[in-house]
This record gives C-alpha cells, structure tokens and sequence, in this order.
C-alpha cells in the first residue's frame, strides 16, 4: 500500500542547509538507534528531554500528563528530525507528528524503527518550505539540537513561526553559548570522554536562549 509518509520527494534545497553538517550526519546515520552508537549521549539524555517537552505541551494545551494519550489530536512538526528519537515518544503519546530532515538516509531509517515499533509516523525527506510552500500549519513545531547545524538560523526560526496555527507554540532545542558549554560539550564530550565524534560541534555557532528568542519574536512582528 502507498501512503503519503512512504512517497519520494525532491532533494531537499534551502538556504538554511550547510551541506558540510548535511554530509557529517549522513556518514553517522546508521548510529542513530544504536544506545552504545556514536549517539549514545543522546541515548542518554533523551527520555528526560523528552518528558519535559512532553510536561511543557500538556501545560500549554490543558492536558491531563497523567493520561497514556495526552498528546492525542496535536499535531507536531519536527524540523531536523533525524531518526525520529523524539518524534517516536510524541507520537506514543497520541500525538500526530511529521518529521522532516534534509539527509535522506536518516529519513528512511526513521521510517524503518517507526514500522518496527508499530508506530503511525510521516517521514519526509524535506525542508521547512517544502511544508510551507504546500500552506501546512502545526500546533507545535520542534526543533532540537538543529539550530546550530544550520546555514541561516534566523530564516530556520521564521521558518517555524510561519509554520504554527494560531496559539500553538514553537520548542527550540540546543546548546547555550556559554563557556560551560564549550568545556562539557566540546572538550569534555567530542575529546576527553569522545561519547560524541570530533568536530560535531562548533561553539561558535552556538545561540543563547535570548537570541532565538529575538529570532522568534522578529518573525512575528
């Protein structure tokens, strides 16, 4: 049977793609659900992010956390989806999520675990346009450890503004720019305990909370 989530789209193209971090996560792709893999910090991290998206949705849209289904009849919009470790936990929780990625490989083994868990997801090898160009609109958009891969984070984050119904609301996920940051996720991380590969990150590119903030805000003036 031929379903929407299982089409073949275009090579994604965008302004917001750096094609040198598009290369670096395809040549990790096949790591992605594997707990001991080159993700495993993220292995590590994710059920407790995942739980506090998941708190900080059930505040926003009035729903009961306590309930298996507490997501049910929200749409969600991944943007930079990899292999889906957060999409798969949204949608156990009834929500109706898209994921989109600009690697191609990281969408066909998000698509595989999603069939292999039994879990109703759409996958598209796609960019935030692509989804804007067609006028689709979310309850929430999401982005997580994305921002600073990108070309153009500005237009990524206006991006997900134009993207949002009316009293929806946007996640942004990432790496504070702070020395801290720089010692943990960098030297501690990708050279000292190397649960991350080398060059992975670039603290310059790094945002703080209120630079996205304003990103956010300017798209919606």
């Amino acid at each position: 049977m031929l379903r929407k989530d299982m089409l073949d789209f275009p090579a994604p193209t965008s302004p917001t793609i750096d094609q040198t971090e598009i290369d670096r996560f395809n040549a990790m792709a096949e790591e992605w659900w594997k707990p001991d893999g080159r993700f495993r910090a993220m292995h590590a991290f994710n059920p407790v992010r995942c739980d506090y998206i998941i708190n900080m949705l059930s505040n926003h849209f009035d729903r009961d956390r306590s309930e298996k289904a507490c997501l049910e009849n929200i749409s969600i919009l991944d943007v930079g989806c990899g292999a889906g470790m957060v999409c798969e936990p949204l949608a156990k929780h009834g929500a109706t999520v898209t994921g989109i990625d600009a690697t191609r490989r990281n969408i066909d083994i998000a698509r595989w675990h999603a069939e292999k868990s039994n879990l109703e997801l759409s996958y598209r090898h796609q960019m935030a346009e692509n989804l804007l160009d067609e006028g689709l609109n979310f309850d929430v958009v999401l982005s997580t450890e994305v921002i600073e891969h990108v070309a153009n984070p500005a237009l990524l984050m206006s991006q997900c503004a134009a993207l949002l119904k009316p009293g929806g609301t946007v996640i942004v996920g990432t790496l504070n720019r702070t020395v801290r940051s720089f010692l943990k996720a960098i030297i501690g991380a990708e050279y000292v305990l190397r649960i991350l590969p080398r060059g992975t990150h670039d603290w310059r590119r790094f945002l703080s909370p209120q630079s996205i903030q304003k990103m956010l805000s300017k798209a919606n003036s």
